[in-house]
């Protein structure tokens, strides 16, 4: 059994300790097995430790004991507890001071993929904002398969996010507000299995026999927006935990995007809302996404490729080489155009002639050529 993750489980479950002042005290000491094993004392090793904390530490028999039978349930249902120093802990949310101290995930999954989303939104969603939610994840996938959807596993928005990852073969996490000995709501547990076995998971920071209660919910909403890098508001009424979660993404450095919807439509005022207020970017495509997240476009670089491919579909290696020069300017005199390609100035300009009897070059007057702007863009 590993120490190290039962103190971790043990310090997490400590009552009055905060995991920010648990985060401070991990800092101090190195690890959750330094602070048990020097527990008696804190006071002196830490100055500025409370007694509350001292008083703690001096009564764990129970969390200790409570931390070893979650190890058992979890070596036994083959979930992963990660802790902060381990290498699968997500390390976008690890940047986050209010970080789990222990996250457990059930599935096989990475967390630390080059992209990950989330998606959020109301739980009374509309056709349009299932629609909405559907075409966009498609979308996606064509530009960044390999990348992790994240969302709640709830009704609405969540669930139609996670469908349609599974429906267009991405991996998808669901981020639950309980422990893993239970699926809520019990009507998405096939889906929650399909996540599990198709690449995703299931990801809580919540022990066994922890129920779903509305604080956790709430609690839960840091972990969905500090695990991504952009959180996606697809439809929200005016109030409501997707506010909150983008809220959260902001407070955490993320970027926050709505999509738009009717003026009168109440699941769509929440995110009308956060436009109007510059607290979200409009969304309307991956696109404007891709655009504000500065990330590479795959499927732009690949359509150029194919039109450059079209365009000069048959140059040959010196041709390729005297296009080449011409390319990223507005046009270039014969001279220069010898000296750039290295190409003797009577074959130089016995290509220039067959490239613009092909109408891939330009002559213009004073001996200077370029490639048809047309053709080159």
């Amino acid at each position: 059994m590993n120490k190290e993750i039962v103190f971790s489980i043990a310090l997490s479950k400590l009552k009055g300790l905060s995991v920010l002042n648990a985060r401070i005290l991990l800092d101090a000491m190195g690890s959750a097995s330094e602070i048990f094993a020097h527990r008696k004392d804190i006071l002196q090793m830490i100055p500025h430790a409370s007694q509350r904390l001292q008083d703690a530490l001096n009564h764990v028999d129970d969390v200790i004991d409570a931390a070893k039978k979650e190890v058992e349930f979890i070596e036994k249902n083959r979930i992963k507890a990660l802790t902060l120093d381990s290498n699968e802990y997500p390390q976008r949310l690890k940047e986050c001071e209010d970080a789990p101290l222990v996250l457990y995930l059930c599935g096989d999954t990475d967390l630390n993929r080059q992209r990950v989303i989330s998606i959020i939104g109301t739980r009374k969603c509309s056709e349009y904002g299932r629609e909405v939610c559907h075409h966009f994840i498609s979308e996606f996938k064509r530009y960044y398969p390999d990348s992790l959807i994240v969302s709640g596993l709830a009704y609405g928005i969540d669930i139609c996010a996670h469908r349609s990852a599974l429906g267009n073969g991405m991996d998808t996490i669901g981020v639950l507000a309980h422990g893993l000995d239970t699926i809520y709501p019990s009507m998405h547990r096939a889906t929650a299995a399909d996540m599990v076995h198709q690449g995703g998971g299931l990801l809580t920071e919540y022990t066994t026999n922890t129920k779903p209660d509305k604080m956790n919910f709430v609690q839960r909403n840091r972990i969905v927006a500090g695990i991504s890098d952009a959180c996606i508001v697809v439809e929200s009424s005016a109030k409501g935990g997707s506010l909150i979660t983008a809220e959260l993404a902001s407070n955490y450095n993320r970027e926050v995007f709505a999509f738009p919807g009717r003026i009168y439509d109440e699941y769509s005022a929440g995110c009308n809302n956060l436009i109007k207020r510059h607290q979200a970017t409009l969304l309307t495509s991956v696109e404007d996404l891709i655009e504000v997240m500065g990330w590479h476009n795959p499927l732009a670089e690949s359509h150029k490729k194919s039109v450059q491919q079209e365009l000069f579909p048959e140059l040959n290696e010196e041709e390729a080489v005297l296009v080449n020069t011409l390319k990223n300017v507005d046009d270039k005199h014969i001279n220069q155009i010898v000296i750039d390609s290295n190409i003797p100035y009577s074959r130089a300009s016995m290509i220039l002639f067959d490239l613009e009897m092909r109408g891939i070059v330009k002559a213009l007057g004073g001996a200077r050529y370029k490639v048809i702007r047309n053709l080159a863009e």
